[in-house]
């Protein structure tokens, strides 16, 4: 079938409308009516080719929800309409170690992700901005109801990118976690550390967004720009969380953990970052890194979500400002995440 969508026909190109041809139903597919698709700074990566080539034209969007029209005839978790979502992936080989064990995202075949991969017909995969998606079922979520299908939508990769490492690393009861930066990725990780009990510190390079982040749960907040805040904090941290993705310094900020802390970059910067290994010697600390999660997971975070009232603060956007989202993001003007409204693509 033939579906509306916004795609990028090159590197750093501006998204313009086009079509694109979705594969027919198989027997173990879900056809998806597409309500919201998450704006992930991720797209924007892809799109100006900070992460080397890319099959263009690429439509990107991986924090999809939208609603199930058709199902294949061997489809029992999902029926037609029945609100549902997909995330960073599609596809993975379902038989190795990891995809066994919950870990798809790790998937040692290499996980087919949701845009700009090879799809299991040796076509390029393409996302969400588009008015419909088909996807093998067993990588189809389901939206639990009490959450809005647009604050949902982000949950798909902010959600569950932030969600996987504070559960891994044992965000709650009398745990300090401190969440490094409050955009997309880092207003999801305060809500979801604060609703597991820990205590949450953001860092920040300003306060300028101080009042949002303690409304969102944080205990408190502190500017890095600050030289006094590594100071007052040194060793404070059983848990840090790194949602920028740009160039931080890494042994500044491992100074803050405890013995036996953990910094955990879940935020992808283009350049290489260093660190000094006495950073971690000096009190058993561990640097680490995340990626997404596993598609159980990913339901465990989004039943969460809905048993604590918890969503993504958004902006909904017509398709046609997708382009001045993604300048609006580049400057940091968002509060927190700018989701496309899908049926402005009919």
């Amino acid at each position: 079938m033939r579906v509306h969508a916004y795609a990028a026909p090159a590197a750093g190109r501006p998204l313009a409308p086009t079509t694109i041809e979705r594969r027919d139903v198989g027997p173990d597919d879900v056809l998806i009516e597409v309500e919201y698709a998450g704006i992930c700074h991720s797209d924007i990566h892809t799109v100006n080719g900070d992460w080397g080539p890319q099959p263009f034209p690429v439509v990107p969007g991986h924090e999809i929800v939208g609603v199930v029209t058709e199902v294949g005839p061997r489809v029992t978790r999902h029926r037609v309409g029945d609100r549902v979502g997909v995330g960073c992936m599609v596809d993975s080989c379902g038989e190795c170690a990891n995809c066994r064990n919950g870990d798809e995202q790790y998937c040692l075949d290499g996980l087919v992700p949701t845009y700009a991969g090879t799809d299991r017909d040796g076509s390029t995969t393409q996302g969400g901005y588009s008015t419909h998606v088909v996807v093998d079922a067993d990588f189809v979520l389901r939206v639990p109801d009490g959450i809005g299908p647009a604050a949902a939508a982000p949950l798909l990769c902010a959600g569950i990118t932030t969600w996987s490492p504070l559960r891994r690393w044992g965000a709650g009861p009398g745990r300090r976690v401190a969440v490094v930066g409050l955009g997309g990725l880092g207003h999801m990780a305060v809500k979801l550390a604060h609703a597991m009990g820990a205590e949450v510190t953001v860092l920040s390079q300003s306060l300028k967004k101080q009042e949002d982040g303690l409304r969102l749960g944080a205990d408190s907040y502190f500017a890095t720009t600050d030289p006094d805040t590594f100071t007052q904090l040194a060793g404070r941290f059983h848990l840090i969380v790194n949602t920028v993705s740009a160039t931080i310094d890494v042994d500044a900020y491992l100074s803050l953990l405890a013995v036996d802390g953990t910094l955990v970059n879940v935020g992808a910067p283009a350049e290489p970052l260093s660190l000094n290994a006495m950073s971690l010697i000096g009190g058993r600390r561990s640097y680490a890194g995340s990626m997404i999660g596993g598609i159980a997971e990913t339901q465990e975070m989004l039943d969460f979500c809905a048993e604590h009232g918890i969503g993504a603060e958004v902006e909904v956007v017509p398709a046609d400002r997708v382009n001045e989202a993604y300048e609006r993001v580049l400057a940091s003007d968002v509060r927190y995440r700018f989701v496309i409204d899908a049926a402005t693509l009919r």
